[in-house]
């Protein structure tokens, strides 16, 4: 077999290699902006929310690493070695979303989501060694940056759905099934199974992949003849572990408090603009529908950001290192959430036209959007970008589930904070949660001056 040479790929072959990470983000999406209202809609209340999140956190540390280490030593002529992943996690999604609002309990939701995310982690694994697999390693930045790019758009259009419904008249915001959830929040999930399967299958049919090596494939061939393919994935992580570059430590208390950050967000968001801007906690009551609905359209404010400073990030990292620009994207986030409690829905920035019915107002709340999302867009590319140049040839599938489980390990440690002392110790208020988040994006700032990688100024194309 011949061994292929990486060839630079022009911009929209990387556009169609990435496309599928649309689908999966829109997944995603979903889960951050309504995930705790359907909770809160089947009756739970705000101090059990981070452990019915725990789902996420534990399916990504379990399946993260060994999928990579699965990927690494799969090949087939037909299927390839990653869109095997790409599919079967797909299609599991698709119809997680589908059932989602129909859950009849907090149970039954809960289960959900652990499918769901199990799915999405089967999916999404496996793309971040895609990038470094395809690309040669001065367009690694234009390929994780992509997947910025499509991050925020997936998010931006899962979190905007519900809002479009509603604006444009085609369901109103009282519109409820029978269990007490929206009924834009049921087409907004199904929308998104359908832009799950969809958009992985225009990069798997669009997109082809290069066979292992005559050595890597030997070596399969060997272990399958074994029947030690489970030794195999166990023996890689734990090789994997023990010769893990500097770069990857240094970044392990970035990652930390970065998620941990992120997850106060997710979980809290809602209820903190419910609070602070409504003057409710109740699920029942029309303010709590409102603040649902604005956490959408926040959430996919922020995500717009996302996907318009993602490519601006690039010569910004070429000319300043990734360090630097993550440090000041990280700094800008956590400023954007400590600002929360001094925005309001009153103080109108702008009016934009909507050609179905009254002006969109956007207020002061929106401003927050723009800092986090430019923190969003550098998190899902410069860390990576830092890290794909240390990693050994072969084991790139490993190496990046292995650098996964240390965004899900900080999120686990948040829910079992969060729960059971860090929500009492914040006077059990969710405002005071989304603050602590602001801290911690800070500080995993500053920890990234700390980080010393000889690639970093690597030219970017």
């Amino acid at each position: 077999m011949t061994n292929f040479k990486k060839v630079k790929l022009n911009f929209w072959q990387i556009w169609n290699m990435n496309f599928g990470f649309f689908g999966i983000q829109f997944s995603f999406g979903l889960q951050q902006s309504n995930m705790s209202a359907i909770y809160k809609y089947l009756g739970a209340d705000e101090a059990s929310l981070p452990m019915l999140w725990l789902a996420g956190p534990i399916t990504g540390l379990v399946l993260q690493p060994i999928i990579g280490a699965i990927s690494d030593g799969t090949w087939s002529p037909k299927f390839g070695r990653r869109k095997p992943f790409f599919l079967i996690g797909a299609l599991i999604s698709s119809v997680a979303l589908i059932v989602m609002p129909f859950s009849s309990s907090i149970f039954m939701a809960a289960s959900l989501l652990w499918i769901l995310d199990a799915a999405n982690n089967i999916a999404m694994e496996p793309y971040r060694a895609f990038v470094a697999d395809k690309l040669p390693s001065k367009q690694y930045s234009i390929g994780f940056l992509m997947q910025s790019f499509f991050t925020g758009l997936g998010s931006t259009l899962s979190n905007f759905t519900p809002a479009i419904l509603v604006s444009f008249g085609f369901l109103a915001i009282t519109d409820k099934m029978s269990n007490g959830i929206p009924t834009y929040t049921y087409w907004a999930f199904f929308i998104g199974s359908f832009a799950a399967i969809v958009s992985i299958l225009i990069t798997v049919l669009t997109t082809t992949e290069f066979p292992p090596t005559e050595e890597e494939l030997q070596e399969m061939q060997i272990e399958k003849a074994k029947g030690n393919v489970l030794l195999r994935i166990f023996n890689d992580i734990k090789i994997a572990f023990k010769e893990m570059p500097l770069t990857m430590k240094q970044l392990i208390p970035v990652k930390f408090f970065t998620w941990y950050a992120m997850f106060c967000y997710w979980q809290y968001i809602t209820g903190a603009l419910s609070v602070s801007l409504f003057n409710t906690s109740d699920a029942t009551t029309i303010g709590y529908n409102k603040a649902q609905m604005l956490t959408g359209n926040l959430n996919g404010t922020y995500n717009i950001i996302c996907f318009l400073s993602a490519f601006a990030l690039i010569p910004l990292a070429n000319k300043l290192g990734a360090k630097i620009v993550h440090f000041i994207a990280l700094t800008l986030g956590g400023i954007g959430l400590l600002a929360i409690p001094y925005l309001n829905q009153t103080s109108i920035i702008c009016m934009l036209w909507n050609p179905f019915g009254e002006p969109i107002h956007l207020s002061t709340i929106y401003l927050y959007s723009f800092g986090l999302g430019i923190a969003w867009a550098s998190m899902l590319a410069m860390p990576y970008q830092l890290l794909a140049s240390s990693i050994p040839k072969g084991k790139i599938g490993v190496y990046m589930g292995i650098f996964n489980m240390f965004i899900v390990i900080p999120m686990i440690i948040q829910i079992f904070s969060m729960q059971y002392f860090v929500f009492d110790l914040l006077g059990k208020n969710p405002v005071n949660v989304v603050l602590l988040g602001g801290f911690f994006l800070i500080i995993g700032g500053i920890l990234t001056l700390f980080i010393t990688n000889n690639k970093e100024k690597e030219e970017i194309d």
